[in-house]
């Protein structure tokens, strides 16, 4: 209460040391999310995808993460979908009255032509937000039985569960430093398990091998050294030739790792990866 009072290191002393709810509340809810995970898994190897809604705070992490996937995984676009109240400019610019209409994302959703791949996770740190809650109502009433996404909703309060979630996830992170700023300790959780959710089902859809983004997308100077680091890491070659094995895989780690490991050319290379699901273990791991 007497937070205005106090010096800036007493204020970030204050803050670092309730952040630390955070990770507890990460483990409290583990087995959920795991659970939601292992829910969307199927449809997503599917070729499904999955869609984040949320307004304010909650729908920019959505965004941020689906927009994060493409150069770290090099999933296709519109794989991993964030939608926010108020759109594009909303990222920049708080719109909060769009987060008061509970069909504010069924136009977007509707055109996204949802099926029963596909998993929508709505997220709303008070749990009451209309805009992501109806969007879960859309997924459950307005698709034909069959077709319906599976769904999911994180909240960071103990509000009550959407009818429509067949998983709901409270991170209970208690009360913000300043009150009623669930861009703090809410928001940390919310990112975190959101990066949990999309990390793990790109694990599981064989875009990573070991613990390396062997399906990063070298598109800038930085990203094709962290591409060749790689490669190097799992051929043993010194960095020129990474680079060049790297030039001659089109920039396509696993193409270049496989051209290495089998000693073929980039055609047969690129071949072997489309027997085996594009799964680098698979290749090198099976029979030669």
């Amino acid at each position: 209460m007497n937070l205005h009072e106090l010096s800036a290191r007493e204020i970030v002393d204050l803050i670092q040391e309730e952040d630390r709810e955070v990770f507890r509340a990460m483990k409290r809810s583990r087995h959920l999310v795991a659970r939601l995970i292992q829910a969307a898994e199927p449809g997503f190897l599917a070729g499904g995808r999955l869609v984040y809604v949320g307004a304010g705070t909650s729908g920019r992490l959505g965004v941020l993460d689906a927009s994060e996937a493409p150069p770290t995984f090099c999933v296709e676009p519109g794989r991993i979908i964030g939608l926010i109240a108020g759109g594009d400019s909303a990222l920049r610019k708080s719109s909060e009255g769009k987060e008061d209409d509970p069909r504010g994302a069924w136009e977007e959703l509707a055109g996204l032509g949802l099926d029963q791949r596909d998993t929508v996770i709505a997220i709303a740190a008070g749990g009451t937000t209309p805009y992501a809650r109806g969007a879960l109502e859309f997924c459950k009433t307005q698709l034909a039985e069959g077709g319906r996404p599976v769904t999911g909703m994180i909240v960071c309060a103990n509000a009550a569960p959407s009818e429509h979630a067949d998983h709901f996830i409270v991170l209970k992170t208690g009360p913000e430093v300043l009150t009623g700023s669930t861009r703090m300790k809410a928001g940390t959780a919310t990112k975190m398990t959101l990066n949990t959710i999309s990390t793990t089902l790109m694990v599981r859809s064989g875009r990573v091998y070991q613990n390396l983004m062997v399906d990063v997308k070298a598109t800038n100077d930085k990203l094709r050294d962290r591409a060749a680091r790689i490669i190097a890491t799992l051929t043993g070659l010194d960095r020129p030739a990474c680079f060049e094995l790297l030039e001659a895989s089109g920039g396509v780690v696993k193409t270049a790792v496989v051209m290495h490991a089998r000693g073929v050319d980039r055609a047969a290379a690129e071949a072997l990866l489309r027997a085996a699901d594009g799964r680098l273990g698979k290749v090198l791991d099976g029979p030669r």
